[in-house]
C-alpha cells in the first residue's frame, strides 16, 4: 500500500457514500444484500439473463457501482488502504462473497471475463483483501447454508 490518503481521497470517498443514498440505488443495495442469495452459477445467470427486470436492473447496477469504485482504486483515484476500511468497502466484498464461488462459470456461460473483474482484483489484490474477503465468506456462506435449509414443520 503505497501512498498516505490525503484530501482529495476522502472527498471521492464522500462522494462514492453520496451515490450509495440515491433512492433507487438503496433498493438495488438492499435486494443484492438482503434478498439476493444465489445457490449456483446458474441462479446468477438466471437474474442476469432476465433483462429488462428489476432483479437485473438492480444487478447491473449494484455490480456497476462497486465495479466502477473499484477501478478508481486500481487506477490510483482513491488510497487502496483508505478505501479497503470496512465503513467504505464492508458491502464490495458481501456481495463480491455471494458470486464469488461462481464467477468463473458465470464468466464462461456469459462469455464475459471482466464479469466483476476490478471488484476481483481489489478483493484478492492484497493480504489484507485476501483476508477479509476469507472471512465475509465464511459468513456468507454460513447464512446461504441456513436459508437453503428447508423450514422445520413444528
Amino acid at each position: 500500500m503505497a501512498n498516505k490518503a490525503t484530501a482529495h481521497d476522502a472527498q471521492v470517498v464522500l462522494q462514492l457514500y453520496d451515490l450509495r443514498r440515491e433512492a433507487e440505488m438503496r433498493k438495488a443495495r438492499n435486494w443484492f444484500t438482503a434478498e439476493f442469495w444465489p445457490q449456483s452459477a446458474d441462479d446468477v445467470l438466471k437474474v442476469a439473463n432476465a433483462f429488462p427486470s428489476q432483479e437485473n436492473a438492480w444487478m447491473r447496477q449494484v455490480g456497476g457501482y462497486w465495479d466502477m469504485a473499484a477501478s478508481l482504486v486500481l487506477h490510483g483515484a482513491v488510497n487502496e488502504e483508505l478505501f479497503l476500511q470496512p465503513g467504505i468497502c464492508g458491502e464490495m466484498f458481501f456481495i463480491f462473497a455471494k458470486i464469488h464461488p461462481y464467477l468463473k462459470e458465470m464468466r464462461e456461460k456469459m462469455n464475459n471475463p471482466e464479469a466483476f473483474a476490478n471488484i476481483e482484483k481489489v478483493a484478492t489484490g492484497s493480504k489484507l483483501a485476501r483476508k477479509r474477503l476469507e472471512r465475509v465468506s465464511k459468513n456468507v456462506e454460513n447464512r446461504r447454508k441456513a436459508l437453503a435449509k428447508p423450514a422445520k414443520k413444528g
